[in-house]
């Protein structure tokens, strides 16, 4: 199994009334007392090396998982054995969502960079949540936060031209980097040109020119893998602009 052969056995003991994402995380808003609670279903973070599977498609549901360092990507084979990227998660994220519905993970999860989850056991936690509706709120919050994000994604892949994709793309990153304490303008992206272009439907010459064209409109500036949001305003305008022509 993915879950006990993928984390090379770096276990370490946490807290999540210490956490740095805390605040971003299933805790929200639960008191000092029902966070001690939870904190009870978490007997130690694990660490997941750089391209190290957390779990594969297949794999038994046994924990959510809240990312609480790096950063992750989800995918499937597409029918012709093409990887499809179907997310990325960043710290304060929740991942293994996807197995709650047929107790069998849909999706591979794999590591972008050296990071951390904090392992919650989901059997433990539907038993909490009975008891503690805030938490039960707070999980109800997450699932109905990964619909969203499924619409919004159905609507870019629909809608919006590859400029348009990116443009979202990059302003959703930089928001969901921001409100965890970093820069909003000048970032990394852990992930590959590759597996954006996947994730957005485009292939990766047209994302070379999406950005290359984002550069040209004083924008965006992309070198390598750093993200200088040059015009964000702009940026914005680009995204909005497409969004009142559907309407």
């Amino acid at each position: 199994m993915a879950e006990t052969r993928s984390y090379h056995d770096q276990q370490l003991k946490t807290a999540c009334s210490s956490c740095s994402v805390l605040e971003l995380c299933l805790p929200l808003g639960l008191t000092g007392g029902e966070i001690e609670r939870l904190d009870t279903l978490i007997a130690q973070r694990l660490k997941v090396k750089k391209g190290v599977a957390l779990y594969r498609v297949g794999d038994p549901l046994r924990s959510l998982y809240a990312v609480r360092l790096g950063s992750f990507k989800t995918s499937v084979l597409s029918i012709d054995g093409r990887e499809q990227v179907t997310g990325f998660q960043i710290a304060g994220e929740m991942l293994g969502l996807d197995a709650i519905s047929s107790d069998l993970h849909t999706c591979d999860a794999v590591a972008l960079e050296d990071s951390e989850v904090c392992p919650i056991h989901f059997g433990h936690l539907e038993k909490l949540s009975r008891e503690l509706p805030s938490l039960q709120h707070n999980l109800n919050k997450i699932l109905s936060r990964e619909i969203v994000r499924d619409h919004d994604m159905l609507m870019m892949l629909g809608n919006m031209s590859s400029d348009e994709r990116l443009a979202a793309f990059l302003l959703n990153l930089s928001q969901r980097l921001n409100s965890r304490g970093y820069s909003s303008r000048c970032f990394v992206l852990k992930m590959r040109r590759e597996e954006i272009g996947s994730y957005l439907g485009l292939r990766l010459e047209t994302i070379c020119r999406a950005i290359a064209h984002l550069r040209d409109l004083g924008l965006v500036e992309i070198t390598g893998r750093d993200v200088t949001i040059q015009n964000m305003d702009g940026l914005k305008q680009l995204v909005a602009g497409c969004h009142r022509h559907l309407r």
